[in-house]
């Protein structure tokens, strides 16, 4: 999971250009959950609350710093099953776009990352 965070994160931060697979996507919103969740109690914990809200300066760090790689996988997971990034705009039909098998072979927006090369396999080495 986290080689798919960083690949998303470092290597592609605001490439909107290519494809992402599902796991890419799926495996990169779940990190970035769970650091946002870490940043909100690491707030709670210090007391950086910001007035009622639950969260502070560190979940806004977070989640701004994260901003852009959230945007650019979520346009890249597009790409995959060959919508325009425009398509992020509407997003309960993202959803199911999500979810959906990629495009075999190449499409308007790159080659499949299924074929590649690019795996980066379940046990954690490349």
């Amino acid at each position: 999971m986290i080689k798919w965070y960083k690949k998303a994160l470092f290597e592609n931060y605001a490439n909107f250009n290519g494809r992402a697979r599902r796991k890419e996507f799926w495996y990169y919103l779940l990190a970035n959950y769970i650091l946002l969740i870490i940043a909100a109690v690491i707030d709670n914990a210090a007391g950086l609350k910001i007035g009622v809200l639950p969260y502070g300066i560190t979940y806004l760090v977070v989640a701004f710093g994260t901003l852009i790689p959230s945007l650019a996988v979520q346009v890249r997971r597009l790409h995959d099953v060959g919508k325009s990034g425009w398509f992020i705009l509407v997003p309960i039909y993202n959803l199911v776009l999500y979810c959906t098998n990629g495009d075999q072979g190449e499409n308007d927006y790159g080659s499949d990352p299924k074929s590649t090369g690019d795996e980066i396999n379940e046990i954690g080495t490349e």
